[in-house]
């Protein structure tokens, strides 16, 4: 495989030609999966699940970014705007499996079983998913800046400290997640009006598939420039792009059977002042 030439400073951007039906094939594949998630979205109001929309677009626009690089390697711009929306999209999906969280305890009176406030437990993690996103976002802009052309190591870092902090507040998440669900158990709630259960084993699925994907960037920026995974581009197919699309068709499963009723009993236990609904 040859090795693309270096920019005008010479600083290697690319290691690798991207492939341009590869990249192509994954931008049509968000594309579906964004498209699927826009109507289940406006079908049933699910308003908090936004977030995966948005996500998808940035990777849509990301992987179109990367198959237009496979004739301008030398270009900065170019190979920072791909790097930045492609690792900032799974925030995004993030920050969704946390409001729905939130809704879902919310939409069966369960509040009471969180170990932290739910007035505070979205705010929380939607705070350290968009201190993430702007750590991330700025080791992304780095990326750019001609005079690091050749200092490309201190972004890496930065980026690399977004990601760790990532997962750290995934794995919080996650633990909380747990916690709430076995207490929901334990209590006996009812799950005919709210297939919770159903619901909560999706949104361990897709915690699952986006942790997969943030300790693989972990361990991607770890080995630097010079490390197989930076100067191959399969990793990134199988351990980012695939995975993420893995997410976002399984988390279409929020929007069908008695899941896609979650809003409606949210705004019917919210109708009886039980709960407040500026909770989430």
């Amino acid at each position: 495989m040859s090795t693309p030439p270096p920019t005008e400073g010479g600083y290697q951007l690319w290691w690798y030609y991207p492939s341009m039906a590869g990249n192509i094939i994954f931008a049509v594949l968000f594309g579906i999966c964004t498209i699927a998630h826009l109507t289940g979205l406006f079908m049933n109001r699910l308003w908090i699940c936004v977030p995966l929309v948005v996500g998808g677009l940035l990777e849509i626009i990301g992987y179109g970014v990367r198959a237009y690089a496979n004739s301008k390697t030398d270009t900065v711009a170019l190979y920072a705007a791909q790097s930045v929306l492609i690792l900032l999209a799974p925030i995004l999906f993030a920050a969704s499996v946390y409001m729905y969280l939130g809704r879902l305890m919310l939409a069966t009176n369960t509040t009471s079983l969180s170990p932290i406030p739910t007035k505070w437990l979205t705010k929380l993690f939607v705070i350290g998913d968009a201190l993430c996103f702007i750590i991330q976002a700025i080791g992304g802009g780095m990326q750019s800046l001609k005079s690091l052309a050749d200092k490309q190591y201190i972004a890496e870092y930065v980026i690399l400290a977004g990601l760790i902090l990532q997962i750290i507040f995934f794995g919080i998440f996650c633990v909380v997640a747990v916690m709430v669900h076995k207490r929901m158990a334990a209590k006996g709630v009812d799950d005919r009006a709210i297939a919770w259960r159903r619901m909560l084993k999706v949104l361990y699925a897709v915690s699952v598939l986006i942790t997969l994907r943030n300790i693989f960037r972990v361990i991607e920026y770890g080995m630097g420039t010079d490390g197989y995974l930076l100067q191959n581009e399969w990793p990134g197919f199988v351990f980012d792009g695939a995975l993420m699309v893995v997410a976002l068709i399984v988390s279409l499963a929020w929007y069908v059977g008695r899941g896609s009723k979650l809003n409606a009993r949210y705004d019917s236990v919210s109708s009886t002042k039980e709960l407040k609904p500026a909770q989430v």
